[in-house]
């Protein structure tokens, strides 16, 4: 498997250093970088992830940055994920299988599907991972507010239910408090690779029929809006994620060369 090299540079690092800002003067509301992608490769996001939060750990001023797009399919695991929840053998070359950082247990990504990634310095906003997750979770109910559904939370899971189905998932990782992975948001995926997994390592909810007054594992927005436009959404998720974490959203395009994810 090969992973698209990708040199990152941020606008953000070419401002003088004069106009840099300290903790004293950190202010509520923060510039925050929108990536619009299409169909990503699971591991050319990761390692775009991965090369934003070092360079944060490194320059902490930098800005924040929001990356939203899909996966071709593809099964991710936490780093503490049983394989138990897998009902295949991960060996299996017909599917693309990862284990990374973030915490949560098996789950499934797909086209139709939302995946943000935002790449946040808590010490800007709160320096509390429950609160994050709760905030998360925030955008993701504002999202479908705007449609006219009421997500709910679980007491004791993390993500966002519709009519007892999992629309939201919700799997983080922080390193010197600079976030990375995120949330996913079922639009108008086939959720028949759900099928193949313990969704969230919750067995009694496994499969998608579900029984009679049961919870189902997972369900999509189209299962209650079937003409839910999924730039629409993206449009909707931007605008309630400005709102819940107060930043100013400034969208940024790739380089026409692919090469860099940020020109200056």
């Amino acid at each position: 498997m090969t992973t698209q090299k990708t040199t990152l540079r941020d606008p953000s690092a070419a401002r003088d250093r004069s106009t840099r800002t300290t903790p004293e003067t950190w202010t509520s509301q923060r510039r925050c970088w929108l990536l619009n992608q299409g169909v990503v490769p699971y591991a050319v996001a990761w390692k775009w992830q991965q090369q934003l939060v070092a360079r944060r750990r490194d320059n902490p001023e930098l800005d924040d940055v929001l990356i939203l797009l899909s996966h071709p399919p593809v099964y991710t695991l936490g780093r503490g994920a049983s394989l138990e929840h897998l009902k295949f053998s991960p060996s299996d070359s017909s599917f693309e299988v990862y284990r990374v950082e973030r915490g949560g247990e098996v789950t499934y990504h797909c086209p139709g599907q939302l995946v943000g990634y935002p790449i946040l310095n808590l010490r800007y906003y709160r320096q509390d991972l429950h609160w994050y997750l709760r905030q998360l979770e925030e955008v993701a109910i504002q999202t479908l507010a705007v449609y006219g559904l009421k997500g709910d939370r679980l007491p004791g899971l993390t993500g966002v239910w519709l009519d007892g189905r999992k629309v939201a998932a919700i799997g983080i990782f922080v390193s010197r408090w600079i976030t990375m992975h995120g949330f996913a948001l079922n639009v108008s995926p086939n959720l028949a690779g759900f099928e193949r997994i313990v969704p969230c390592g919750l067995p009694d909810f496994s499969g998608t029929a579900g029984r009679a007054g049961s919870l189902r594992p997972v369900g999509s927005l189209t299962e209650f809006l079937p003409e839910i436009n999924i730039e629409d959404v993206r449009q909707a998720i931007s605008a309630a994620f400005s709102r819940v974490f107060q930043v100013q959203i400034e969208p940024i395009e790739l380089g026409n060369s692919g090469s860099s994810l940020f020109e200056t």
